[in-house]
């Protein structure tokens, strides 16, 4: 848009959990436009942490979400000739749409036998601080650490 910024958009809270986080988690769980599907598989993936961990299932997920996601992140530049990976803050939206894509895409990746079954397993794994998805965030802040040395180059 040219002149204006788009409005941004009110996300109304989920039925069960009353939460705007688990509405938006559902939306980026969701394929081909079939919510009632993506809510049950997360509701009962809920269920599945609840039984296996006695702990609250959102409590859990909240924690586990937290520890997936990156605080910093590596930006290509160019500059004279050569590409610089410069670190830099990510704003707070960005932050939690990448932790939430990052344990949705490895939570798809798993073989269990249920996507329910599959979500259950990489949330309690990032809660326990290991998974695929945890390791992605170790990754990104090592090589935002690793290119600290190009910081100044901030764009």
């Amino acid at each position: 848009m040219r002149k204006s910024k788009p409005k941004k958009r009110i996300t109304t809270p989920d039925p069960r959990f009353n939460d705007v986080l688990v509405t938006k988690f559902i939306n980026n769980l969701m394929i081909q436009g079939k919510k009632n599907l993506s809510a049950k598989v997360f509701y009962d993936a809920m269920d599945i942490v609840t039984e296996k961990t006695k702990e609250s299932g959102l409590e859990v997920w909240k924690k586990a979400l937290a520890n997936v996601t990156p605080s910093v992140e590596v930006r290509s530049r160019r500059i004279g000739g050569a590409t610089f990976q410069i670190p830099s803050e990510i704003r707070p939206g960005r932050k939690m749409s990448i932790g939430m894509k990052a344990l949705i895409t490895y939570a798809r990746k798993r073989h269990e036998k249920s996507m329910a079954g599959k979500l259950a397993a990489e949330i309690m794994a990032a809660f326990k601080e290991e998974g695929a998805a945890y390791k992605r965030k170790e990754d990104t802040h090592r090589m935002a650490e690793a290119n600290k040395a190009f910081s100044h180059f901030r764009f």
